[in-house]
């Protein structure tokens, strides 16, 4: 990832390095971000189908959560060609969802009277060095989370960590471009304006 940088356009194909933590318009699939909160999506899906019982509020709250992740990234950066107010707004929502996603895992396993992994403990450290592979994807951690309910809880909690973190860094650089240039939508009113005076 770019150290929080914005991605820079290539000249000849006009296309942003995918290690970039803003892309251009209808480019999510390609953040990093997106990228985590999918594989939270799964995750939770599966781990909801072995764990929680499918009628309980809080299997659909969890899934909802997990979802709502995913989702809110992908409108956020739709609409960040109009509007970058509207796409830090729901990166942030983005960002909520996922971290009411965590207090429900750290509840799962409270209320089950599991423990919860220091994040520097060798079980955490396993799941946490896979989010240095190159074809990552849910696959990478379903033997995390079909393994028990602890570690199904707990890998949970690392990915949704992993995920927060790198939404936190796409909200600090969509604040500096907003700051540096406000919206689209705004733009034209203050041309309007320079015309007028």
């Amino acid at each position: 990832m770019a150290n929080g940088k914005t991605a820079k356009t290539s000249k000849t194909s006009g296309q942003r390095s995918t290690d970039s933590v803003v892309f251009r318009q209808g480019g999510y699939r390609e953040l990093k971000s997106y990228q985590s909160a999918k594989i939270v999506y799964d995750a939770t899906v599966d781990f909801c189908k072995l764990y929680v019982p499918k009628k309980s509020r809080t299997h659909e709250q969890m899934v909802q959560a997990a979802h709502n992740g995913k989702q809110n990234i992908a409108e956020g950066s739709e609409a960040s060609a109009t509007s970058k107010k509207a796409e830090l707004k729901l990166t942030g929502v983005a960002r909520a969802s996922l971290e009411e996603l965590l207090v429900d895992c750290e509840d799962f396993l409270r209320n089950n009277e599991l423990p919860l992994w220091d994040k520097n403990s060798p079980d955490a450290l396993k799941v946490r060095a896979l989010a240095y592979e190159s074809d990552r994807s849910y696959k990478s951690y379903k033997s995390h989370v079909r393994r028990s309910p602890e570690s199904g809880a707990n890998t949970l909690i690392c990915l949704v960590n992993q995920a927060t973190y790198l939404l936190r860094r796409q909200m600090e650089a969509l604040e500096r471009q907003y700051l540096r240039r406000g919206s689209f939508t705004e733009n034209p009113y203050r041309a309007r304006r320079r015309r007028q005076t």
